[in-house]
């Protein structure tokens, strides 16, 4: 007699996933690609498929990244050596060139060749096309050049591609208002465009399990916070800065009406299908 376990164990995976395939049907989820996610090729391919079965089952995918070690190492095979003042990368004439070479013309075409071979219809955008992600530069910190703050989000394009089965994939240089260019974080950018498209949720990947009340203590996970909570960790310094901007990103979202944001673990293959379609969901949430 054949083994029914599998076959069972099958189909209660696929009942599992039903009321969230109607739930979020028809909605935007916005996806923060970035980490070993990124260059681990195994992972990449799950993160690609993840995409295009959300996609199928009529999800509005929108996929932003950076690429922030593709830089530096172009950087420093250009005679450039990276510097960065409180996180951000100080990007003068030179290195605003590298960045949207890097970012627009290489690892944004790259995600978007993977899509496509798994069977999506993705398109490969930057903040330039359509004014999509408009800022000014970043003063805060002093002067380090072509660092942009965004001011705004003109989100129809990504409404077009959508309604036409497409998955947009985002690079997260921006426009100012005089033509130029400027390099955004693009935790900040997920954010900003998850609130612009009134996103269900934000899914932020990292290389870490999600938020912890102490890294040291791996049982300390918090798999559940308010956006007061997560602004009280960074006041405390419980977070460190790396995890600063995606934080920051998700309380920007949610004060921007998403109703959720995740920062799940990106070195889980088929994180996303995890968080998106599973009653036990990964990582950190963060809500209202």
């Amino acid at each position: 007699m054949p083994n029914q376990k599998q076959p069972n164990q099958a189909a209660e995976v696929l009942i599992q996933a039903l009321p969230y395939i109607k739930q979020y049907s028809g909605k935007t989820i916005v996806i923060k690609y970035g980490g070993n996610a990124m260059i681990d090729e195994t992972l990449k391919a799950a993160v690609m498929q993840d995409i295009i079965l959300m996609r199928y089952v009529g999800i509005n995918a929108i996929l932003v990244h950076g690429g922030g070690p593709e830089i530096s190492d172009a950087m420093q095979r250009m005679g450039k050596e990276p510097a960065f003042v409180g996180g951000l990368r100080v990007t003068d004439a030179e290195t605003m060139e590298i960045v949207e070479m890097v970012l627009t013309g290489k690892t944004n075409k790259n995600i978007v060749a993977h899509l496509n071979k798994q069977g999506g219809q993705a398109v490969g955008l930057s903040g330039k096309d359509g004014n999509l992600i408009v800022a000014e530069r970043e003063t805060t910190k002093g002067d380090i050049g072509f660092v942009g703050r965004v001011v705004k989000i003109n989100p129809e394009l990504l409404h077009t591609l959508s309604a036409a089965g497409y998955i947009p994939v985002i690079s997260s240089v921006a426009i100012g208002a005089e033509g130029e260019s400027y390099n955004v974080n693009a935790d900040t950018v997920a954010g900003e465009l998850a609130a612009a498209l009134s996103a269900s949720k934000l899914i932020v990947m990292t290389d870490v399990e999600g938020i912890y009340q102490d890294f040291a203590d791996k049982d300390s996970l918090i798999s559940q916070m308010t956006v007061k909570d997560a602004r009280q960790l960074i006041t405390d310094g419980v977070v460190d800065k790396g995890m600063i901007p995606k934080i920051e990103s998700c309380v920007a979202a949610i004060a921007g009406g998403v109703e959720r944001a995740h920062i799940i673990d990106g070195r889980l293959p088929h994180a996303l299908l995890i968080e998106v379609f599973t009653d036990q969901g990964i990582g950190t949430m963060i809500r209202r």
